[in-house]
């Protein structure tokens, strides 16, 4: 039964898991799909205490969960007021998770493509400006394996992902490499991010792939930044078209 606070109907309680973790999930859930607007103040804590059934300490540790990712203010004297969206710390994996999850219009895997894209594109340029035999042999490799297992959706999948995840390791950009594996994670999870599996999609994975191997070996940057960032964008973009199902995540 739909309960109403303060003029806000929230949904349905769902089972809870862990107390305080059920609880920011749940907020984290209205603020990041509009239920919550920004600038609106959340109920007191004794009817959102009474709504999910908690004390009131779990509900003032879980607004304080709130406040560090950034998605509510709490004022002395006003309440706590859901932030702006600017304001989101859109890397934490609660936050993250539920922008993904709720993406109906695809628009948030947009914005991580194109983010993923500069990102991983620096990297595999800084790699073909100084890298060595042995790591060229370790690209070299991961390219190979993925050879190996085309046509096996899932294993195909994984080798996909130790290829990107050798290059972004061995480009020795720390901040780039710790974002992108995040957001690659994250969208990893979700079945809107596969796709679906198109016509020729393990060989032009494979080939987009070698094209990157290719400028990594000839040492040339901005041709690795452009086939990385092409591969990234252009999978993405066949995968998006096609809709729902399950072709290689490039």
């Amino acid at each position: 039964m739909t309960a109403r606070l303060d003029g806000f109907a929230f949904p349905p309680r769902r089972p809870a898991e862990r107390l305080g973790v059920a609880v920011v999930s749940e907020l984290v859930e209205l603020i990041v799909t509009g239920q919550l607007d920004a600038g609106q103040l959340l109920p007191p804590e004794g009817p959102l205490s009474e709504h999910f059934g908690v004390s009131r300490t779990v509900i003032r540790e879980s607004v304080k969960r709130l406040e560090e990712k950034g998605l509510v203010v709490v004022s002395q004297g006003r309440g706590t007021q859901v932030a702006r969206v600017g304001s989101w710390n859109m890397l934490d994996p609660v936050v993250l998770s539920a922008l993904i999850d709720n993406d109906e219009s695809l628009g948030v895997l947009d914005e991580l493509t194109i983010v993923r894209g500069s990102l991983e594109a620096a990297m595999a340029g800084t790699l073909a400006s100084r890298r060595t035999p042995e790591e060229l042999t370790r690209v070299e490799h991961a390219l190979a394996v993925m050879r190996e297992i085309r046509h096996e959706s899932d294993s195909f999948r994984q080798a996909d992902v130790v290829f990107h995840f050798t290059v972004m390791e061995l480009s020795g950009n720390r901040l780039a490499e710790n974002i992108c594996k995040r957001l690659y994670r994250r969208a990893m999870e979700s079945s809107r991010f596969h796709g679906m599996t198109y016509e020729s999609a393990f060989e032009s994975t494979l080939d987009e792939h070698a094209r990157v191997v290719d400028a990594i070996a000839r040492q040339d940057v901005a041709a690795a930044e452009r086939a990385m960032r092409d591969h990234i964008v252009t999978s993405w973009q066949r995968r998006r078209l096609a809709g729902p199902g399950g072709g290689p995540a490039g």
